[in-house]
């Protein structure tokens, strides 16, 4: 049996937007860094919960609202699958001494003057390389995240710095799903969409970089010699350090770099991080098992993968760097996931988010109002989704025709929708980017978003560039305004 429902009105596409925003800023205020183990999911379900009433009040019944929950959901589950490989590598290669061995020698190349512009620089070139942001920050990330600890610099300035460079990286890079996915959505070539996002994500890049060149100069970095001799020889003591343990590394970087699907290649380096801690780490796991012999070993390794390991080393800000990992340290994450996912769902499935959609495009008369608008819809779509290709598709869905109306190049939809729906995706504690970087870098995106540049500058510099008219590219050659 159909039922019969109707549009809602603007207001009530509101309430459970304003609800959120209430509940959200109520946690962060009552539970501080606590808010996202918890409290953010429950404020998230509540605010689906209205939004549900809402939903019923229109007409629609609970089973319709149920698959569209289901089908939100689906969206999340091959990312939900990867955070919990992720995991799973991060416990092997502590294991490994992979980790280990990139901040023994990052203590070793690194300036701490330089470290934050460094930081930055290197993870755009391996986000470049590879095409994922979360690989970058999982891996050389996680390292970089020792080595500012070992250098005593502040650890947001370093999330901050990995996240601008791995969100560069990712952006300009052809291997990258969501640099793939704008142009599709939008209908344009690309190399042409690369090309064409150069002039926003180039100028927000180097911005960035000098500005954490300025804080790194700026910052406190008297750190003797002796403390970072000291953490080396901790880490010797406690790990074989050396460029074999640097292998898992390679391997997953070449299978990411030639494109291989996500989850097994990360699954797979956390598979051979294991094997390399039995080879090399011998004497480490004998340690963790408190016996010898190649069954408490697998055991081990085994662990590392479900529940991470836990390091001595004789020191404490060493031994909670180097312990973590597993597969459970993850499983607040995908709670978080599920919950923003829920909510985004059902607020797609009754119809409040086009509506709130189609509620900017009345205001957008302008070239630039129209972008502007674009780039706000994209970051509505990634709170309230939760999902950053949610946030490039159903903008670019429904901003399509109203562009095509407009003459406007295709180019100009698909760098917006990079522009916002991609990078702003970090700076949202409940988002899967937002959640995932966190649970990878241990610090929220409520510290290290102030700090992440790249990821506001992009979409700021893209308005300015709106309107003034620069770079605005139009389907008739004699229409085209761009000055590049």
């Amino acid at each position: 049996m159909s039922h019969k429902t109707k549009a809602p009105s603007l207001l009530q596409a509101l309430i459970p937007l304003f609800a959120l925003i209430a509940m959200l800023s109520s946690s962060v205020y009552l539970f501080g860094e606590d808010s996202s183990y918890g409290p953010n999911q429950i404020a998230l379900l509540i605010a689906a919960g209205i939004a549900v009433i809402i939903g019923f009040r229109n007409g629609f019944s609970w089973q319709q609202i149920e698959e569209g929950i289901t089908e939100g959901i689906s969206v999340a589950l091959g990312a939900m699958l990867i955070i919990l490989a992720v995991g799973s590598l991060i416990g092997t290669w502590l294991l490994s001494g992979t980790v280990p061995t990139l901040i023994y020698f990052g203590l070793e190349l690194l300036n701490p003057s330089l470290f934050y512009a460094a930081s930055c620089v290197i993870c755009g070139v391996v986000a470049l390389s590879i095409g994922s942001s979360w690989t970058t920050a999982a891996t050389i990330g996680v390292a970089l995240m020792g080595v500012a600890s070992g250098m005593g610099l502040e650890p947001a300035i370093a999330a901050g710095a990995i996240v601008s460079g791995a969100y560069f990286g990712d952006k300009m890079s052809p291997l990258s799903d969501t640099t793939n996915l704008a142009p599709a959505v939008s209908g344009t070539e690309l190399f042409a969409h690369i090309r064409y996002m150069g002039y926003t994500a180039g100028p927000a890049f180097v911005i960035s970089v000098v500005l954490f060149l300025i804080l790194g100069l700026n910052a406190d970095t008297n750190v003797s010699l002796q403390r970072l001799e000291l953490m080396q020889e901790q880490l010797q003591g406690t790990f074989n350090i050396g460029w074999p343990m640097l292998v898992p590394l390679a391997v997953l970087l070449y299978l990411a770099a030639t494109r291989k699907p996500a989850l097994p290649t990360v699954f797979f380096g956390a598979l051979l991080g294991g094997v390399w801690a039995l080879i090399f780490q011998p004497e480490m796991i004998s340690f963790i098992a408190g016996e010898e012999g190649w069954v408490p070993a697998i055991k081990v390794v085994w662990l590392a993968l479900s529940d991470g390991v836990e390091v001595s080393t004789g020191s404490a800000n060493l031994d909670s760097l180097l312990s973590g990992g597993g597969m459970v340290s993850m499983l607040n994450t995908v709670w978080l996931i599920l919950s923003a996912m829920t909510f985004g769902a059902i607020m797609e499935k009754v119809g409040l988010l086009e509506r709130f959609i189609r509620g900017m495009l009345k205001s957008a008369k302008s070239v630039g109002s129209l972008i502007t608008g674009t780039i706000f819809t994209c970051f509505g779509a990634n709170v309230l989704t939760a999902d950053q290709y949610m946030a490039i598709v159903l903008p670019g869905r429904m901003f399509k025709e109203e562009y095509e109306r407009r003459n406007l190049d295709p180019r100009v939809l698909s760098r917006t929708l990079e522009d916002s729906g991609t990078i702003t995706s970090a700076l949202i504690p409940w988002n899967t980017c937002g959640a995932y970087m966190f649970s990878v870098l241990a610090v929220s995106p409520f510290e290290y978003g102030i700090y992440a540049f790249f990821n506001y500058l992009t979409p700021l510099i893209a308005i300015v560039f709106a309107y003034t008219g620069w770079t605005i590219l139009y389907l008739n050659p004699k229409e085209e305004t761009a000055k590049a």
